[in-house]
């Protein structure tokens, strides 16, 4: 069977995917939405959030158009159309994954309405996230297998063909990572936008109703409450949905780069290590649609986390199963010589892509205990809420500093493994591996924003008390999921950042030790100097995106002051203008996104202009060593402060509930953690990972008009 054949087979699983994606939004339309509050409020956020997309769509169709525009004037004239696909890919699923939440939160609330069951409402919600989930790896993996189909993989001689210029590029190389970096853009704007969307409306609302005013976190009579509701589609689908797939996306160009660059001297060879990868994705996706499938068909308990956590551990199973079946027939093949980096035989790569399913699960369960409040950190981090705020805040930056090192020693024994069993194109078959199931983890994801806005709208449309009893358990477990999510996405993108990483030394750096390993010499003052101004470039990133959210997040908190000022909207005869938060949230968003998603593309062309190949090597590896342990550090503080808060307002600690001086207390360290977790974390990994695929995109460029040779 060859390479076209088995690509259609792969195209064929992704239709059925999408078919499967398209029956549960039909299904999730179906469904009543509850009674006319909650159809009307529900109204307001779908529209908000269509509003917002279809906004920071227009400036990213701009950026997108020129830079394509340049690729193909200047570089490679095909680079620029899959640049394009790339973003479009990136783009419908961010669309179809808020569509789908924003059709799901109000169908949740109103399924718990009816039913008062907790296994149920589950259902509902998981199955909005799987419009999302199931949507980020079937057209992740669509646009890659077309590209491959229609543009073959036997270009492989440096002759760019721009139209008015030709750089020294390999056309297959360039068009694999243009779509990489189309699905970057998309990404990182999103994620830059989209963070500052809602946490700037968040925490003004919480500082609005929980601080200045004792009244319950989604009250209606706060105006800034619907661009919350609004921000969790925006950030948590639309941003994640783009995030991952870009994680995907980039390690499969990674490991078919490394591929192309070691192994394309034997056809055979290539032939083998070019589809593995996508073969390996392939099965992957089959694998999330049986377990998503299962956990649609199951009669459900009361305990979700449960439910949830066994559709992650079936499609993980499935996916090591069939990749194990994948590398037996492609690499068990008596004509196929393996080379000496295979040290395992056929089922080394295996092997790696099964560290990388491992590794996976393991940091998401890391994740859990140290954000769940079912875990000690949790519950000792709420504990120290009756001493007050400096104490909470000093305990979480604790629990996130701890929660960093088993994750990156994870990470480190995985890639050490892999590359000592199959060398660098072990590494970034690891890295796929844990991205391989990515369906199931993006749609256990969603369920958590889904969740969290069917426990708003229950609060603010005023549902019976035993409704918020299940939404809020939901909630909790939402809150959970979505740390995991967080964790599962910056575990994945240091894969995929250390992936590309290599696909860039492998490709760029020619040096090679007496194994044959391509090397960047760290003890090269070019390399340090770039390491060192790549740690410093995370700390600056970060400190733009919290000064951008707290900033606008300020500017709302005054609009609210003074709608909650006009006589009869505190006393809920007046209802306050939410439109006029929500056109306010986007504007902010909107103006804030440019400079912190240019710079991601910038500082390794300009980099590498000034300095050379070597010194943009040293500035990803610089980046990436600091920025993995802050996003980590970033997303579980704030997801304990989360769980924390709420472990309060559950009634656990008894004589501080809700109101008492602890609350208060836990609501600062939510609201330190809000952008901790929503913004800056999340938007590292977007950061690292852009920067790698502007390298291993542009390599050839800065190596033609670098100043320092």
């Amino acid at each position: 069977m060859n390479g076209s054949t088995i690509l259609g087979l792969i195209i064929a699983v992704v239709v059925l995917a999408l078919c499967y994606v398209l029956f549960n939004f039909i299904r999730i339309r179906k469904m009543k939405e509850g009674t006319d509050e909650m159809v009307e409020m529900s109204g307001i956020i779908r529209s908000g959030a269509s509003t917002f997309l279809k906004t920071e769509f227009r400036v990213i169709a701009i950026v997108v158009i020129i830079v394509a525009a340049l690729f193909s004037l200047f570089v490679e004239k095909t680079s620029g159309l899959t640049l394009i696909l790339g973003a479009v890919m990136s783009s419908v699923v961010c669309i179809l994954g808020m569509r789908s939440a924003t059709y799901a939160n109000v169908r949740t609330a109103n399924r718990a309405r009816e039913s008062l069951s907790i296994g149920e409402t589950v259902k509902v919600a998981l199955c909005g996230g799987s419009v999302s989930g199931l949507s980020v790896q079937a057209f992740g993996l669509l646009g890659f297998a077309v590209i491959l189909l229609l543009g073959g993989l036997s270009d492989l001689e440096p002759n760019g063909t721009g139209f008015i210029t030709s750089m020294n590029c390999v056309p297959t190389v360039m068009r694999i990572t243009t779509y990489s970096l189309g699905c970057s853009l998309v990404a990182m704007f999103n994620r830059v936008a989209g963070g500052n969307y809602t946490k700037a409306a968040d925490i003004s609302s919480d500082i609005l109703a929980k601080v200045r005013n004792d009244m319950p976190e989604d009250d209606s009579r706060v105006p800034n409450v619907v661009a919350d509701f609004i921000g969790d589609n925006v950030n948590d689908i639309a941003g994640n949905c783009s995030d991952l797939l870009e994680s995907f996306v980039a390690t499969m160009a990674a490991a078919v780069m490394i591929a192309i660059t070691l192994f394309s001297g034997d056809s055979a060879l290539f032939s083998a290590t070019w589809l593995f990868p996508v073969v390996l994705a392939g099965c992957g996706m089959l694998s999330c649609l049986l377990g998503l499938g299962f956990a649609a068909v199951r009669k459900m308990g009361d305990n979700p986390s449960k439910e949830l956590n066994l559709a992650t551990w079936i499609s993980a199973g499935l996916t090591s199963l069939l990749g194990l079946g994948a590398a037996y027939i492609i690499f068990n093949n008596t004509g196929l010589a393996l080379p000496e980096s295979f040290s395992l035989g056929w089922i080394t790569p295996w092997l790696c892509s099964v560290f990388g399913v491992i590794c996976g699960i393991a940091i998401g369960s890391l994740t859990e205990y140290y954000t769940s409040a079912d875990f000690k950190p949790t519950r000792r981090l709420a504990e120290m809420a009756p001493e007050g705020e400096a104490f909470i805040v000093t305990k979480g930056d604790a629990v996130g500093s701890r929660s960093c090192l088993f994750p990156i020693l994870l990470i480190g024994i995985a890639l050490f493994v892999s590359g000592w069993l199959c060398g660098t194109y072990g590494i970034a078959l690891s890295a796929l591996g844990m991205l391989a199931f990515v369906g199931a983890t993006v749609s256990i994801d969603a369920f958590g924003p889904i969740a969290d806005n069917a426990g708003g709208l229950a609060e603010s449309c005023h549902l019976p008390a035993e409704v918020r009893t299940i939404t809020d358990k939901l909630d909790s477990v939402g809150n959970t999921t979505a740390a995991i999510g967080k964790g599962f996405a910056i575990g994945s993108a240091a894969f995929a950042t250390v992936s590309l990483i290599v696909a860039y030394v492998q490709s760029f750096l020619s040096e090679t030790t007496v194994t044959g390993e391509p090397v960047l010499n760290m003890a090269s003052f070019i390399v340090v100097a770039g390491g060192i101004i790549g740690g410093a470039l995370i700390e600056y990133f970060s400190a733009l995106l919290t000064d951008n959210t707290i900033d606008s997040a300020q500017y709302m908190a005054k609009e609210g002051d003074r709608q909650l000022s006009i006589p009869g909207v505190l006393e809920g005869t007046v209802k306050p203008d939410y439109n006029r938060c929500v056109e306010m949230a986007a504007k902010e968003a909107l103006r804030k996104m440019l400079l912190p998603s240019i710079l991601a593309m910038l500082i390794p062309i300009v980099g590498g202009i000034l300095f050379g190949l070597e010194f943009v090597g040293g500035l990803l590896v610089g980046a990436t060593i600091c920025a993995i342990p802050r996003a980590l550090f970033m997303g579980n503080s704030g997801g304990a402060f989360d769980n924390a808060k709420k472990y309060i307002e559950s009634g656990a600690l008894k004589g501080h509930g809700k109101g008492s001086a602890a609350h208060k207390a836990a609501v600062t360290g939510d609201t330190i953690g809000d952008t901790r977790k929503d913004v800056v974390g999340v938007a590292l990994d977007i950061f690292i990972k852009m920067m790698s695929t502007v390298a291993n995109t542009l390599g050839p460029v800065i190596k033609s008009i670098s100043l320092f040779k």
